[in-house]
């Protein structure tokens, strides 16, 4: 066409590089599927409030279900004259159809119509994203289950503390998911109001049925204040803010992998398939998967303070701005996406060395805690009893012994409470055991929460 279908105010030509540097097309064609979806529930409303006669209706409903064929085909040129998915669709729409292709936009904007294919859009991807997230949560619990006797170091400080499962240890992850599922749950739940009827910023002057239009298109209802539908963009920032909360996590779970694996720790192995090697040293193996995700964590924050610093102090209600909103959340829907692909394919087949886990709880006087906790049974209180276990480990170190190791003669130096039952209290699995309060690492707890955990998945708990 020779002028954009907004051009008759104008007498003369948009500049060129202005067409490119403001145009969205580039990446806003990835909505075409949901704009076409909301332009047919528009145009079926239109036909049932007798704003277009039936005929109208369906040649338009055929011609723009010729162009979803057209473009899932990769016969679909995009043209960034027409600037956006929108004019690009019905600029086609009427070179196909004729001049009956103009009426679809009776009773909308571009401001309304963005607003719903980006709700729309979003809600499909945050459904494929926690569609990952139970895969990767299911490794997660593939391991805990495989791993529910091996014994390794818990860690505050970087410092080993007190003995856990791994199991225990990877079911935290879970949970850490589990709230992030939450969050996307509720965005979702937010989200799903329809704007479409809003128009540019104060409705329409056409008797549309806007509830209509949201049963057509699964939303639970309609936005209630036209100028806040078309420029809120809180549900991107909510994702986006999930998005970032979710990659922190993910980068969490990374930095372990990337120390398991290094020859200090030597607890895991992962697979080659998500390893590479250096050009320089034959013996390397990098975790660069865990390094790359770590990594485009930052990337998702960035997208999050990019979104809210677009949105911070734009008056009512549509702005050219607000344009930057989808690169942002693309990028962000890609990347979380892509990072708990990879996850769950990577730790469904990391290798675990329970052995040397083991050796390494059973350093750093992993079972301290345990017999300050005796000597508090025995009637000690508990700031004494710490006091004590602080001398025992002092003496440890001195002499170059573990607490296991002491003999009772030893023990009983730093309080006469000790007796010789204290060794029922100091190995690595009495001292996890022991723990078997709601949320504890004792083996019976945990393997509950495995169960409880795959209730959660499988939507029965």
């Amino acid at each position: 066409m020779s002028q954009p279908l907004w051009g008759g105010r104008f007498t003369q030509p948009t500049d060129q590089f202005v067409q490119e540097f403001t145009a969205s097309i580039t990446f806003d064609q990835r909505l075409y599927r949901y704009d076409i979806q909301g332009s047919m529930a528009h145009c079926r409303m239109l036909a049932r409030q007798g704003i277009l006669t039936t005929a109208e209706a369906d040649q338009i409903l055929a011609g723009l279900t010729d162009l979803l064929t057209d473009i899932e085909a990769g016969r679909f040129d995009f043209s960034v004259a027409l600037e956006d998915i929108h004019m690009n669709i019905e600029a086609r729409l009427i070179e196909r159809i004729g001049p009956v292709g103009g009426k679809l936009h009776t009773a909308r904007s571009r401001n309304d119509q963005v607003a719903v294919d980006i709700r729309l859009y979003l809600r499909d991807e945050i459904a494929a994203i926690l569609a990952f997230l139970t895969s990767l949560q299911g490794a997660l619990l593939d391991q805990a289950e495989a791993n529910l006797d091996t014994l390794m170091p818990g860690y505050t400080h970087l410092q080993t503390a007190q003995p856990v499962l791994l199991a225990h240890h990877l079911l935290a992850y879970f949970e850490m998911l589990q709230r992030d599922r939450g969050r996307l749950q509720d965005c979702s739940r937010r989200l799903n109001q329809l704007p479409l009827g809003a128009g540019a910023l104060a409705g329409t002057t056409f008797p549309i049925d806007r509830e209509w239009v949201a049963q057509q298109l699964g939303f639970a209802g309609v936005t209630r204040n036209s100028l806040d539908s078309v420029s809120d963009r809180d549900f991107a920032l909510e994702f986006c803010a999930a998005s970032a909360t979710l990659m922190m996590h993910l980068s969490r779970l990374a930095e372990e992998l990337i120390l398991w694996s290094s020859a200090d720790f030597d607890f895991i192995e992962l697979s080659d398939a998500f390893c590479t090697g250096s050009s320089i040293m034959p013996q390397k193996k990098n975790p660069d998967v865990p390094e790359l995700v770590r990594g485009k964590t930052g990337r998702v924050y960035g997208n999050l303070i990019s979104l809210l610093t677009l949105m911070k102090a734009l008056p009512l209600a549509y702005n050219k701005d607000m344009q930057e909103d989808k690169e942002p959340l693309f990028d962000s829907i890609d990347t979380v996406k892509g990072s708990l692909k990879i996850f769950a394919d990577m730790i469904a087949q990391m290798r675990i060395k329970a052995g040397n886990m083991r050796t390494a709880a059973a350093r750093g006087f992993s079972t301290a805690t345990d017999v300050a906790d005796y000597c508090v049974r025995k009637g000690l209180p508990f700031r004494q009893a710490h006091e004590v276990v602080g001398k025992t480990v002092r003496y440890c170190v001195e002499t170059g012994k573990d607490i296991p190791d002491l003999s009772l003669e030893e023990f009983r130096r730093f309080s006469p409470l000790i007796e010789a039952d204290i060794y029922d209290f100091v190995t690595l699995e009495a001292s996890v055991n022991a723990r078997t309060a709601t949320g504890g690492t004792a083996r019976s707890a945990v393997a509950g929460e495995i169960v409880r955990a795959r209730q959660q998945l499988e939507g029965t708990c």
